[in-house]
């Protein structure tokens, strides 16, 4: 087990979502964000009413490679400009990957 991380994240439109894979970079708390075309998401939520819907909506999803420990800050960053009242923000371990890439990793990171 590594102590990377791959965080996800969507984001209702392209702009936005470069603008926080940018901001991540910037901040150096994510070595690389890959961005998705449209994926369709099928959600339960609540309506302007409080009444529970069915959405399905088009989003394109963040893929965000960082470090365990700077997870709480890529979730600080991200929460603190998304457009989304309730951002997705999870993170996945990677669980072994290739030493360079994963040196590479560190190096952009900060360690």
């Amino acid at each position: 087990m590594t102590d990377k991380i791959v965080v996800l994240s969507t984001c209702e439109t392209e702009p936005e979502a470069v603008k926080i894979a940018q901001h991540l970079i910037d901040k150096r708390v994510a070595a690389c964000v890959n961005i998705t075309s449209k994926v369709r998401s099928i959600y339960r939520w609540k309506d302007s009413a409080g009444q529970d819907t069915i959405e399905d909506a088009s989003e394109f999803v963040l893929f965000i490679k960082t470090r365990r420990d700077l997870f709480p800050k890529v979730r600080a960053e991200i929460a603190s400009i998304h457009s989304f009242k309730i951002p997705e923000i999870i993170a996945l371990p990677i669980v072994d990957g290739a030493d360079s890439y994963l040196a590479w990793l560190d190096r952009e990171l900060g360690k």
